[in-house]
């Protein structure tokens, strides 16, 4: 556990933990254009309402291959709304669903600063259990940066998420986060909406609460995701 207590560095993406909860699977033939959002409010070290968002464009590239592009932009009481970086994300589904105990996938990102010259790389790995109509998640990733400034010390973070099947349009759950400077729990909201053509509009909202001082006292999270 110890690499999940993260050093304090100049990360990429404003440092920010609490984020999107990744499951293990890729779904062939699909394109997406997702939007995100994270906005906390005060913590230690941070400048106060830190507000970070995504702007994204992704395919699935095979029947276990997805690539994704990322606009990362953030404003917060200290500086105006900026570009701060760009992604590129690779995610592999490694097992079918239902084949093992778990389900198990891998995702792999580089993240080029704007306005720095430093880069992060990130290797995770995704797993996620069935019991009944509760699926719980599970994020572990190794970040390492490298550049001018660059710590060049691996970090780790943890994502956590368990979550009740309700309906398509309505999941209830709970996650927790570990990270740089970030401990924190909180619910969320997860649903589905299906529209015409096969087409789907996925959507998450959560409050996030900091369970130490050196973490955000409040993160709220928020996705739009449109699959065609």
């Amino acid at each position: 556990m110890g690499l999940l207590l993260a050093c304090t560095t100049q990360a990429l993406a404003g440092g920010v933990v609490i984020d999107k909860i990744y499951h293990p699977y890729v779904h062939p033939l699909e394109q997406e254009v997702e939007w995100r959002a994270v906005l906390q409010d005060r913590q230690p070290g941070m400048a106060d309402n830190t507000q970070l968002y995504r702007f994204a464009y992704g395919r699935a590239i095979s029947e276990r291959w997805s690539v994704e592009a990322y606009l990362v932009t953030e404003k917060s009481n200290d500086q105006n709304f900026r570009v701060e970086g760009y992604e590129l994300e690779l995610q592999w589904q490694l097992s079918e669903q239902g084949e093992y105990w778990a389900d198990w996938g891998m995702l792999f990102e580089v993240e080029k600063s704007a306005t720095r010259d430093l880069w992060e790389f990130t290797t995770g790995i995704l797993v996620e259990k069935e019991w009944g109509k509760w699926s719980g998640t599970a994020n572990l990733y190794m970040l390492n940066e490298v550049g001018s400034g660059a710590t060049h010390e691996l970090r780790g973070q943890l994502g956590l998420q368990a979550r009740y099947r309700y309906s398509r349009a309505f999941e209830p759950a709970i996650e927790f986060y570990q990270g740089q400077d970030t401990l924190g729990a909180g619910p969320a909201i997860l649903g589905q909406i299906k529209l015409a053509n096969r087409r789907k509009l996925n959507w998450e909202a959560g409050v996030i609460l900091g369970l130490d001082s050196a973490s955000p006292n409040r993160t709220l999270r928020l996705l739009l995701d449109y699959e065609f």
